[in-house]
């Protein structure tokens, strides 16, 4: 078994059976752990990603063995002890023991929650009517699957991520859309309001209704949603109805332990907690980012992807940091996009290549240095762009902008080099 440093543990448990808990799974043993392993997971499906689940899962592209992490034997072939429809309901980090419902308490050497996240739900009223669905669990899409036929209208509440990729998918299934978002233009909090035209431009030509500086007064209907009513007074009749407002990290298990949260799990750069034996990974963790000297808490896939298997090596005892630049992609109609950094705020935008063609790339600047780069429709390019995020050098945007400078010109020897 490879381990290092200290006693190697005899049991380790995972408290969350999505993408993040099903990688740190199978990286313990890809690390040579021969102790008992045991993958905890509150819903009723074996590890699975999300992403296809807002596109061509969603639109039925794609059959229910393209979304699991594993296939179902593998669990039992790797000896792990996956168990499904069980929630932990507390810790006793003193004992070392996980509590779960029914009373069976389950001790650790080592801890590692993956818990994710929930969607936000609008208390709004009518938002417990039949048809205002969201979309987080397989089964939700499963739901919305079914409803996905010709000639049905939707409204999808929210412009982020998820909204717009429900309403892409929703249009290339010849639906009737209409998207109601509060903000001036789709994403404008994540990428500005001259990217976010560029989107909301992309939505109105495949036939999106863009209802933009809007919120949501109502859902309307007797049992079963016929209109949403927007804060202004406009009535919008729809089929179903799609919520996209974003989630919140599950850290209700680790805050009653005594853990420290903060808008998830605080995890140090090994991802650990305050509490010795315990990890976090996924959704749910705000981790120190070495790079940017302070903690982020990352949503998307490849976060999970990656920090779940860093977990487990430092679960192991390996003492990694984990500075990977957070990551996403996005496929929206005809266009596609990588992302790479982190720009909670920006004095400048960059924008190299052809906008109106939708073949570019983006930069979030400040003080003349890269926070973060979007390329859409340009592809082989992410490596550059996160060397030029870590350089952490002043870079001169007239040739940042222009298509004809290599990326690569514009880093410092030292990265090149590298």
């Amino acid at each position: 078994m490879a381990t290092h440093g200290a006693t190697a543990p005899q049991t380790i448990v995972i408290a969350g059976a999505g993408l993040a808990g099903g990688k740190a799974a199978q990286t313990l043993r890809e690390e040579g752990f021969d102790g008992r392993v045991v993958l905890l997971g509150a819903g009723p499906e074996r590890p699975y990603e999300r992403p296809p689940l807002s596109k061509e899962y969603l639109r039925g592209e794609v059959g229910r063995e393209k979304v699991y992490v594993h296939d179902e034997a593998y669990y039992d072939e790797h000896e792990i002890e996956l168990r499904t429809g069980t929630t932990a309901e507390s810790i006793h980090t003193a004992g070392a023991e996980v509590v779960l419902a029914g009373g069976e308490r389950l001790p650790y050497d080592v801890l590692l929650l993956a818990t994710g996240a929930r969607p936000r739900r609008l208390t709004l009223p009518g938002a417990d009517l039949e048809g205002v669905h969201e979309l987080r669990t397989l089964a939700d899409c499963e739901a919305l699957r079914e409803r996905l036929r010709d000639g049905a209208r939707v409204a999808v509440i929210g412009a982020g991520w998820i909204g717009s990729e429900v309403a892409a998918s929703a249009r290339q299934k010849g639906l009737d859309v209409t998207v109601i978002e509060p903000m001036s233009v789709p994403l404008e909090r994540v990428l500005g309001p001259e990217v976010g035209t560029i989107y909301r431009d992309l939505h109105a030509e495949h036939g999106v209704r863009m209802l933009l500086d809007r919120g949501v007064a109502a859902f309307e209907g007797d049992e079963r949603v016929s209109a949403v009513r927007t804060d202004d007074g406009e009535r919008v009749p729809c089929d179903f109805v799609v919520v996209g407002v974003g989630v919140t990290p599950r850290a209700e298990l680790a805050q009653r332990a005594k853990i420290e949260v903060g808008d998830g799990i605080v995890v140090d750069e090994y991802l650990q907690c305050n509490r010795p034996g315990v990890f976090a990974a996924g959704d749910v963790a705000r981790a120190h980012h070495p790079l940017w000297k302070c903690s982020v808490r990352v949503e998307h896939w490849a976060n999970a992807l990656n920090q779940g298997p860093a977990a487990a090596r430092n679960m192991l005892g390996a003492r990694v940091a984990y500075d990977r630049i957070p990551y996403f992609f996005s496929d929206q109609n005809d266009v596609g996009m990588e992302y790479s950094g982190y720009a909670p705020t920006w004095d400048e935008v960059v924008l190299r290549g052809d906008p109106a063609g939708r073949e570019f790339i983006a930069f979030w600047l400040r003080d003349g240095r890269v926070l973060a780069g979007m390329n859409v429709n340009v592809w082989e390019v992410t490596e550059p762009i996160q060397a030029l995020i870590r350089s952490g050098e002043e870079i001169d945007r007239r040739l940042l902008a222009d298509p004809d400078t290599p990326l690569t010109e514009l880093l410092p020897t030292t990265a090149r080099e590298s």
